[in-house]
């Protein structure tokens, strides 16, 4: 099995993309990224690009005529460079037609909420103001929804009562480190099937495709 050739999308700091990178450089994912996309010229994700040696491109959408053109050129970029898996680490921009075209089921993305709920911007924010006692995070292939693609793997954890989106944010944070490299560890070792909007992991165990985390102390001893 050939080591698979990712391709990162990112406008911001880049953590899961950093967490990517450890586990391939620690030997504990067979992939190699290839390239760097992002739409922002500050992002903190292009200091890890470079400390890490990965190309980058910066790609500014306001430079091209239509969204679609900036995702056909996005398209273009990956495909050139032989990425089978495309990752999205914090990329904030909706994807839309062409790309996921060019991708099908082969665009990952990971949501701060345990989906099909909280959808969307702040979904921490969302899961404190609704109430909700569980929250957590998700990891599903990207279609032209708004986070409603066919679910590959969630993490839960708990919400305290004296919670802020800030320290919610913090907790889930740890377990999209987790759940993310592994989800593309199982596309790599070509696990996972998909039919219609299920996923399904071949071998699988529970704990591959769900992660409880009912014993987590706020204050562990």
């Amino acid at each position: 099995m050939s080591m698979l050739k990712i391709g990162v999308l990112a406008s911001g700091r880049g953590s899961n993309f950093q967490s990517i990178i450890d586990e391939i450089e620690s030997q504990h994912l067979d992939a190699e990224i290839v390239l760097l996309i992002t739409d922002n010229p500050s992002a903190f994700a292009i200091e890890r690009a470079k400390k890490h040696g990965v190309h980058y491109l910066i790609m500014r959408p306001k430079e091209f005529h239509s969204k679609d053109e900036f995702f056909i050129k996005t398209a273009e970029e990956l495909k050139e460079r032989h990425v089978e898996l495309v990752v999205l680490a914090g990329f904030m921009r909706i994807v839309r037609k062409p790309l996921i075209d060019a991708f099908p089921n082969r665009i990952m993305n990971i949501h701060p909420a345990l989906l099909p709920a909280f959808p969307g911007l702040h979904g921490q924010r969302q899961a404190l103001e609704y109430g909700a006692k569980i929250s957590g995070c998700t990891v599903h292939f990207v279609d032209e929804g708004m986070d409603t693609g066919p679910i590959i793997i969630q993490a839960a954890v708990p919400i305290f009562q004296d919670d802020t989106e800030e320290t919610l944010s913090e907790r889930i944070l740890k377990y999209e480190h987790k759940i993310y490299p592994e989800a593309i560890r199982l596309f790599s070792e070509e696990r996972i099937e998909v039919k219609g909007r299920m996923v399904s992991i071949k071998g699988d165990t529970f704990s591959e495709a769900f992660i409880v985390n009912p014993a987590i102390k706020k204050n562990p001893e």
